[in-house]
């Protein structure tokens, strides 16, 4: 039986396995593996904390994520397809383990994020 997300621990089961979809992914894989060179190690545990904050209001993240996106951008270029298929994504992994207040905020926060991401980093 599923349950909500409660705590930074869930986040961590949520996080751990979207980003092993990810990680294998067709459509958006590359980005992270070839372009964005992602050191897991390193990325993981800042968005345990960009998702605990989203959620619980913690405060404990500190970064900025939109220039991050743009500098992948100039890299290779992002397109709304790739938006949708990481919001498709992360709606499908949050489903998998998850279910309640806190799972369906997560997926419309992420929506959210997604859509103002296109609309500042697509050219």
């Amino acid at each position: 039986m599923k349950t909500d997300i409660r705590n930074k621990e869930d986040i961590k089961i949520l996080v751990d396995a979207f980003y092993q979809k990810i990680k294998t992914d067709e459509i958006i894989g590359y980005l992270f593996n070839e372009v964005a060179l992602v050191n897991w190690e390193k990325h993981l545990p800042i968005m345990y904390d960009f998702w605990d904050n989203i959620l619980f209001h913690t405060g404990n993240f500190d970064g900025n994520p939109m220039m991050k996106h743009r500098m992948l951008d100039e890299k290779s270029t992002l397109t709304e397809a790739h938006f949708l298929h990481w919001t498709k994504l992360w709606k499908k992994t949050v489903d998998d383990f998850f279910e309640g207040e806190k799972a369906d905020e997560v997926k419309i926060r992420a929506k959210n994020i997604a859509k103002a991401m296109m609309n500042k980093v697509i050219n």
